[in-house]
């Protein structure tokens, strides 16, 4: 990934207007804008001076944009997200399930793409159902615990060897995409950018990610999708995600493992906190996050730099543990 710069002056001046455009987004009124600057006040030169991997934040608290941050000067420049793809390509299984394009979570993969079930000889391939998809409990041998293996073809990833039924353990698997990509192709009988652009994009004003490298998205798209799950899959009134589906995505399905080591749901991982709600965030390689923290109303997405070192740094974490949040706290016990 091309890494880009801009003047610090630039960027500060930037992240310190509001997108009131937006879709979606509470306006904010004056006394806001100014409460959010003061809030916000030294963030930006601190990613700037000393977490240099981070390129872009967006901040949302209880349903308004409160301060955006882009290292390069561009909004709407759309970003390789890694694995935060996973979390909305969840969101479409659950659009599909509600519209009974697919019967139900457990409906076995094979009744879906029957061609797949000569691939794979081992028995318990059949059994294979979209909640182990989703879950990523499908039992196939994996050993990625850096999360960075390829994608590969769906029919490939179905043909390989199991190492356990489907259900019994978690192991994170990034051929899982292609297949739930393939499932949602076969289902709904259109391209999966058709189908997002139909009962996401559009819905959420989100700007036409591209899809050749893997996700691209803006960040403030991101937030959108964090959002989204806040709100318990309604944006604007409509009920996109189903609630149901919207809840369970966004609690513990399993232990989960590595490369996170945090309990998964359905494409999100569950951040060990204290009920009703626990906090959810997607992460991609590399510092690509989507944090969502309801006890405050909070979502913040942040993306870095793409490299094996941006990874080892950890940057967007250090950011998010630290300052920033503890500037979204501070905001947030200063509004109504």
């Amino acid at each position: 990934m091309k890494r880009l710069f801009c003047a610090v002056g630039i960027c500060l001046s930037l992240a310190s207007v509001p997108a009131l455009a937006e879709s979606g987004w509470r306006a904010s009124s004056p006394a806001e804008r100014a409460q959010d600057a003061a809030a916000f006040d030294g963030v930006d030169q601190a990613i700037a001076d000393s977490l240099t991997d981070v390129q872009s934040v967006a901040v949302v608290l209880k349903g308004r944009l409160v301060h955006e941050y882009y290292r390069d000067g561009a909004p709407d420049k759309l970003r390789d997200v890694q694995s935060v793809a996973k979390s909305a390509l969840t969101s479409l299984v659950g659009i599909a399930i509600a519209q009974g394009r697919i019967a139900s979570l457990d409906q076995p993969v094979v009744e879906l793409v029957p061609e797949w079930a000569p691939l794979n000889g081992d028995t318990r391939a059949a059994t294979i159902t979209v909640r182990h998809l989703v879950t990523m409990t499908a039992g196939f041998e994996v050993d990625d615990p850096t999360g960075t293996n390829a994608a590969g073809r769906p029919a490939d990833a179905w043909a390989r060897r199991m190492r356990s039924a489907p259900g019994e353990r978690f192991a994170y698997d990034n051929a899982i995409i292609p297949m739930v990509i393939a499932v949602l192709e076969r289902a709904t009988g259109m391209p999966l950018a058709d189908y997002a652009r139909r009962e996401l994009v559009a819905p959420l004003g989100l700007q036409e990610p591209s899809y050749e490298r893997g996700l691209q998205l803006r960040t403030v798209d991101m937030a959108k999708l964090g959002q989204l799950y806040l709100q318990n899959g309604v944006w604007e009134g409509r009920q996109l995600v189903p609630h149901a589906y919207a809840v369970a995505a966004t609690q513990p399905q399993n232990k989960g493992g590595p490369p996170v080591s945090m309990p998964y749901g359905y494409m999100w991982w569950i951040v060990p906190s204290n009920p009703p709600r626990q906090t959810f965030m997607a992460s991609g390689y590399a510092g690509q996050l989507i944090w969502v923290y309801p006890p405050l109303e909070l979502v913040i997405a942040i993306t870095s730099t793409v490299s094996p070192e941006s990874q080892r740094r950890g940057h967007a974490i250090q950011l998010l543990r630290g300052r920033l949040f503890n500037a979204a706290r501070q905001r947030a016990a200063s509004s109504p």
